[in-house]
């Protein structure tokens, strides 16, 4: 993310959970450990990849076989977000209703009401598709808690580019107060909910 500071990667380890600053990552084994992890459960870069005409065909298969598990994504206009449902994010939501960069280019401030999680995916993604009902299940689970939004990573390439995706499935878990923090690569429900009562919720045990 350009211009927001002290980012974070949320890293979880067979233990325990730990927050990982993005500097100390990059001189440890732990980051090396964690880069091998990501890779292996996440869609490397933002932009579609070429395909051959069988892998779109085995795409197609498996969209069929995983669209009847992942609840309705809700379009929602600049009015109010449906509670419980996951909300399909462009800029100008994102910028009404996250953050608004083009007014506050160097300083994070949250323009939301309660916290959020920002899920950025691709159709052509596997591990996105595996992640989807997973946060469809957390959206009605804390419906009224949080919010969670997805983005398209091919049709909302500015947002992508603002956050520097460079691989997916990668979350924000924007909290209302303080800088947000990263996933990436599928996690299973409950790290995503570790994480939102750690961090969204703010409820530490």
């Amino acid at each position: 993310m350009r211009y927001i500071k002290n980012i974070h990667i949320f890293a979880p380890s067979k233990n325990t959970n730990i927050i990982l600053n993005t500097s100390i990552m990059k001189n440890t084994l732990v980051g090396l450990a964690l880069l091998s992890v990501i890779w292996l459960s996440s869609c490397g870069g933002a932009a579609t990849p070429e395909k051959t005409p069988d892998e779109i065909l085995a795409a197609k298969s498996v969209q069929s076989n995983t669209s009847a598990e992942v609840l309705p994504v809700n379009n929602a206009s600049s009015a109010a977000v449906a509670e419980g449902a996951v909300v399909q994010l462009t800029k100008a939501m994102f910028l009404e209703k996250v953050y608004n960069y083009e007014k506050n280019p160097k300083e994070w401030v949250f323009a939301g009401d309660k916290p959020c999680i920002i899920d950025f995916y691709a159709d052509w993604c596997r591990p996105c598709k595996m992640v989807a009902p997973i946060m469809a299940e957390l959206a009605e689970k804390y419906k009224g808690q949080i919010t969670i939004y997805k983005i398209n990573t091919d049709q909302e390439r500015e947002l992508a580019q603002f956050f520097g995706i460079q691989s997916i499935p990668t979350m924000y878990f924007c909290p209302s107060e303080g800088d947000p923090q990263m996933t990436q690569g599928a996690m299973d429900k409950a790290t995503y909910e570790k994480i939102i009562t750690e961090v969204l919720l703010n409820n530490k045990k």
